[in-house]
């Protein structure tokens, strides 16, 4: 079954075409993108979970972990066809509330744990990294100076937070007058939360017409020359090209404020280069950051055992679905909460 949306991830739609990995979509009416209601995977036999393990671990959340999920499932399920895993994308609030709730055993939310979540039982392990970025349209008028110049956050403030920049020439500093349509998410989710607490703010600050989910942002700034707004890496680049999906071009954050792309700052060219900067930091966190599994209580049985493969074994697998393995040293840490 392949998705719709030109620039909804070639590489689901080429998983979908080996594997068994079976998904209902929907298109959600008025918008663009695509809301999986849907994805399960059979799942292999879990170290620790018995010889005839059976059940069910039901996982929704963050679009951001979906893909990561999708993976660690597809190498799972060789081993133990007993044991299933289902999976949700909608938004890491979607996911942290089904978690809490006793809806899923996971919740995957791509931001931090909030205070609240934790008064209510939340458990929360940190299982890989990847960062949101600002992208356009690769046709936008005054494409050629964003990406030898960059944008500086205070600019990206200035379009999302206060609301002030409205000319393509106001944010790229030349005397275009074509005006920013400005996109943000609709839903309750971490790649928002994050775009907000890199510019000073949170997800309810950021201004702009409202997008369900991540492929919806994609494609309604794919369709626009004079659209701005943000995505998860994994719907920024392709998995098939390792380039920016067809119709987007990621704005470079001119990080150091100077009006012009340092050589350490030139990292956007495909998703392999943005990957080891987050690795080594020169990309900013936030918008790099953790993405989080989410359980009530700690985990136990088939769920622990699930997350301390995501933390073991698991981890090799990130490079190639898009993510920075956890550190050493973190991925102990992480670990350790499970004993």
């Amino acid at each position: 079954m392949r998705a719709s949306p030109k620039v909804f991830w070639s590489h689901l739609a080429e998983r979908r075409k080996g594997g068994t990995v079976r998904a209902r979509c929907r298109v959600l009416g008025g918008l663009v993108g695509l809301f999986f209601t849907l994805w399960t995977v059979a799942v292999p036999r879990l170290s620790g979970a018995g010889e005839g393990a059976k059940g069910t671990i039901r996982i929704s959340g963050a679009w951001a972990l979906y893909p990561m999920v999708v993976k660690w499932g597809e190498v799972y399920m060789k081993a133990n066809p007993g044991i299933r895993v289902d999976i949700s994308a909608g938004g890491a609030g979607k996911g942290a509330a089904d978690a809490l709730s006793g809806l899923v055993d996971i919740g995957m939310v791509s931001r931090e744990i909030q205070p609240a979540e934790i008064q209510k039982g939340g458990f929360c392990v940190a299982v890989v990294k990847d960062a949101v970025l600002p992208v356009v349209n690769e046709k936008n008028p005054v494409i050629k100076d964003l990406l030898t110049k960059g944008v500086k956050r205070e600019t990206f403030v200035g379009v999302w937070i206060k609301h002030d920049l409205k000319s393509w020439g106001e944010v790229a500093g030349t005397e275009a007058g074509d005006a920013v349509h400005v996109y943000t998410r609709s839903d309750a989710c971490g790649a928002a939360e994050t775009w907000a607490k890199y510019l000073g703010g949170k997800q309810e600050d950021l201004k702009g017409v409202g997008v369900f989910g991540d492929p919806g942002i994609a494609e309604r700034v794919r369709r626009d020359p004079l659209g701005i707004g943000y995505n998860n890496l994994n719907f920024a680049y392709s998995v098939r090209t390792r380039k920016a999906n067809p119709g987007l071009a990621i704005v470079p954050i001119d990080v150091n404020g100077n009006g012009k792309l340092d050589k350490e700052e030139q990292f956007y060219e495909n998703k392999d280069t943005v990957l080891g900067a987050i690795a080594d930091g020169r990309y900013p966190s936030p918008p790099a950051r953790d993405l989080n599994f989410l359980t009530k209580g700690k985990p136990s049985g088939a769920v622990a055992e699930f997350i301390r493969w995501a933390l073991t074994e698991g981890q090799k697998y990130a490079d190639e679905a898009g993510y920075v393995p956890l550190p050493e040293a973190r991925r102990q840490e992480e670990l350790a909460k499970l004993r």
